[in-house]
């Protein structure tokens, strides 16, 4: 199997031989050691203000996505949540479902972020925003930035989904503001899906730690208070965060954080310029360097999925509900290699000149 999707992603051997181990009993110094050896690395790798922390949630990213909505916004605030494909509107759901006063910028599938689109909504007493950094659905990348500078002007608690942009595309939690960020094993980390990671600036830490949530598994400040120990309240996937471990520290050892980064950059970079002679589109008007969106102008984007899948062994990242016959989407996460582009642009060539494409 050749894995092009967005997440579980290719995983490398070392975190592979992790996970076919006996994972071992967590209440201990070693898992402690483990656990704050992670700690440090994420907050090095995001770039996150001094006194930052992190909470490490096993579940999955919307799982954190409405821990953050919980334990950082009540039925006070007027929240603007970014809405620009099905991960977007994830925000506005988990607003809904818990009651906080929110306004949506919608944006169509592809469409970028202008600032004189965001600036529409400045000066109107928002409390919060909220945004899918790279909004993996369509593959677009809006601008951190100038986010947070326009959070910054109007006092904005800032939280960024990070799950797909995260050691994929530059991001500097401290300089661009964020207060909350979020990210997930199964994406850049490569490693198997079931951890999500929420860092949490000085901000928000004061912000968690002093509100009383409605949840015994999804308050922050009782995570945020086991840290200290380097352990989390309940059972964790333990197997998963000693290959979180493994793999922050192989990073770290390739040069950290803006080499991974430009090492997906330049996967992206190569893809995109090998389908170029084929029947597609792209669809993402500020495209991330973690995934393409592709609009096939002559298959159904699910079909081109499926033949690939079952004929050549290769899967790429179908899309649901109105974008499910037009869009896939191709990763640039994980293991992978140009070479690796090149075996998935030829099966392309294949089906086209099988008439399929």
């Amino acid at each position: 199997m050749l894995n092009f999707t967005v997440g579980p992603v290719m995983c490398g051997d070392e975190v592979r031989a992790v996970g076919g181990e006996q994972v071992p009993y967590f209440r201990t110094s070693e898992f402690s050691k483990v656990m704050f050896e992670n700690e440090k690395l994420m907050l090095k790798f995001a770039k996150a203000p001094e006194g930052s922390k992190v909470a490490f949630m096993t579940n999955s990213s919307t799982g954190s996505m409405e821990a953050v909505v919980m334990n950082c916004f009540t039925e006070s605030d007027k929240v603007l949540v970014i809405d620009g494909g099905s991960f977007g509107h994830r925000f506005v759901e988990l607003c809904e479902i818990h009651e906080v006063p929110h306004v949506v910028l919608k944006l169509n599938h592809g469409q970028k972020l202008t600032k004189e689109r965001l600036y529409e909504y400045n000066g109107q007493s928002f409390t919060g925003l909220l945004v899918n950094i790279d909004e993996t659905s369509t593959g677009v990348l809006y601008d951190s930035e100038m986010i947070g500078e326009f959070c910054r002007r109007n006092n904005i608690f800032y939280v960024c989904d990070c799950v797909s942009a995260f050691l994929a595309d530059p991001f500097d939690m401290a300089h661009c503001g964020a207060a909350a960020m979020i990210t997930g094993s199964q994406k850049v980390l490569a490693c198997p899906p079931g951890i999500s990671i929420i860092i949490l600036a000085p901000r928000a830490v004061e912000r968690v730690t002093s509100r009383k949530v409605k949840s015994m598994y999804f308050n922050l400040a009782d995570v945020l208070k086991n840290m200290e120990r380097g352990q989390t309240p309940f059972t964790p996937a333990v197997g998963i965060l000693r290959q979180i471990n493994t793999r922050l520290k192989e990073i770290e050892a390739m040069g950290g954080a803006n080499v991974e980064i430009a090492r997906v950059a330049t996967q992206a970079k190569d893809f995109r310029k090998k389908i170029r002679d084929l029947p597609f589109e792209f669809v993402s008007e500020s495209p991330a360097n973690g995934v393409t969106s592709v609009h096939p102008l002559n298959a159904d984007a699910y079909r081109v999925f499926e033949i690939l899948k079952d004929e050549y062994g290769i899967w790429i990242c179908p899309n649901g509900g109105n974008m499910k016959s037009t869009v896939f989407r191709v990763g640039h996460i994980g293991y992978l290699s140009p070479e690796d582009n090149t075996t998935l642009i030829n099966a392309l060539k294949d089906m086209q000149k099988r008439g399929m494409i």
